[in-house]
């Protein structure tokens, strides 16, 4: 049963999204929302939580084990402890702007993944910008960051990989496989197919990189 007590029910908008992760030390997102209540957890112990959560406006997928198109995946990718949404590591079609527009950590770019096939334009927020490649490391995050912040459109961009943990489903992530699976941010909730490059055993769970990126 979830935790319960006396405290005034807290007015906030933001919710957790369902995800029961573990991370925040809760058996449920339900029971996070009461110890919040109760003054025993704060928002920033989820790892969805930033302080722009009730503006983002990012579907967030339940692990159901099949997408909207009713295919199966093997795992969801959920975010790394503490960071708002799977990593995504992007080559944009243009990689000298990287270093021509000194794009670097903390910066808000704006992009499709045309290489994946996806038809949805993205808000990154960046990790880690490497000049000489062009190789962006980023998270997802929502349109309002676009318009709170200034805001470099390199258009168009390659998806070379994911990378965070993943939440098995139907088969745990293998090495050199490639898997089905479902970033837990995706707005098309469309199953991805990747190549597992990494697997790491952690304490927050499997920590893992996928790589060679489609949407089939």
């Amino acid at each position: 049963m979830p935790t319960t007590c006396s405290a005034g029910t807290d007015t906030r908008s933001w919710q957790p999204p369902g995800k029961n992760c573990g991370a925040c030390g809760a058996r449920s997102c339900e029971e996070f929302m009461a110890l919040v209540s109760c003054g025993e957890k704060d928002y920033p112990e989820c790892p969805f939580f930033e302080s722009r959560a009730p503006d983002l406006h990012i579907p967030i997928t339940s692990p159901k084990g099949t997408d909207i198109c009713g295919r199966e995946y093997d795992f969801v990718l959920i975010p790394l402890p503490g960071e708002p949404s799977a990593r995504k590591i992007i080559h944009p079609f243009r990689p000298d702007l990287v270093e021509r527009w000194d794009i670097r950590s903390g910066d808000i770019v704006l992009g499709r993944p045309m290489g994946a096939g996806c038809p949805i334009q993205h808000v990154l927020s960046v990790i880690d910008a490497n000049p000489v490649t062009g190789v962006l490391s980023c998270h997802t995050v929502g349109p309002q960051r676009a318009r709170d912040a200034q805001v470099k459109d390199i258009q168009a961009y390659h998806v070379v990989g994911f990378e965070g943990i993943a939440r098995v489903v139907k088969n745990p992530p293998g090495f050199g496989l490639r898997q089905f699976f479902l970033p837990s941010f995706c707005m098309m909730q469309r199953a991805h197919t990747g190549v597992v490059m990494m697997v790491l055993g952690k304490s927050s769970g499997l920590h893992v990189r996928v790589e060679d990126i489609r949407i089939d």
